[in-house]
């Protein structure tokens, strides 16, 4: 059993092997740097991997990852990302994916206890909250949480464009759109949102800053 992880590192020999044989100079092209036209926001559940599900191969997308998929205010670990995705890489789109049947999302539904990540699952209750009436009116459990999901990636998205790092990116006329995705693990598709922020607008006049 504690030599499982060892399978790991032969996998990552095969995997060099593989990419050395379709073009010697791989590795030597992919340590000059890296510029990345996506930041991708997904959840940590290990069966939605950013690379593989959209087809796009090392360098082509930046990635954070946190359970539910959340961009949290006082997160300092995603705003870093952020910050150095829209500032420093220039990303042009950022995707906010979540995935049906998310753990994060349907422990937030319940009133059990967890332990620690009851404080970050606080954050997904709210969104709860704010989307209650439409949510305690769909009967059907599963659909109530896919129903739930698909709020939670909406609101996530609003919560972008709250950041000065957005608004400000904006402001300096730097293309930037964000958008909502939810990934069925069922079928293996993804499912566009249709909400897409590309200005300041975009928002309520609240959350505008000067």
């Amino acid at each position: 059993m504690e030599k499982l992880y060892l399978r790991l590192l032969e996998n990552n020999k095969t995997w060099v092997k593989e990419q050395l044989d379709l073009d010697p100079a791989y590795f030597e092209k992919l340590s000059k740097g890296q510029s990345p036209e996506y930041l991708w926001i997904g959840c940590s559940d290990s069966r939605v991997p950013a690379n593989q599900i959209t087809g796009t191969e090392p360098g082509e997308v930046f990635v954070h990852r946190n359970i539910a998929n959340m961009v949290v205010h006082s997160d300092m670990n995603m705003l870093s990302v952020l910050s150095y995705a829209v500032e420093v890489l220039k990303v042009k789109h950022i995707i906010v994916c979540g995935h049906y049947g998310c753990g994060g999302v349907i422990a937030a539904m319940k009133n059990q206890q967890f332990g620690l990540i009851d404080n970050w699952l606080r954050h997904i209750k709210d969104v709860y909250r704010y989307h209650h009436k439409e949510l305690d009116a769909i009967e059907d459990e599963n659909e109530r949480a896919r129903r739930f999901v698909e709020v939670n990636v909406q609101e996530q998205v609003h919560d972008l464009g709250k950041t000065s790092i957005v608004q400000n990116a904006w402001k300096r006329n730097q293309p930037l759109h964000i958008h909502g995705w939810v990934y069925d693990i069922n079928d293996g598709l993804i499912n566009d949102l249709k909400v897409t922020f590309t200005c300041t607008k975009d928002l309520h006049k609240v959350y505008h800053l000067d």
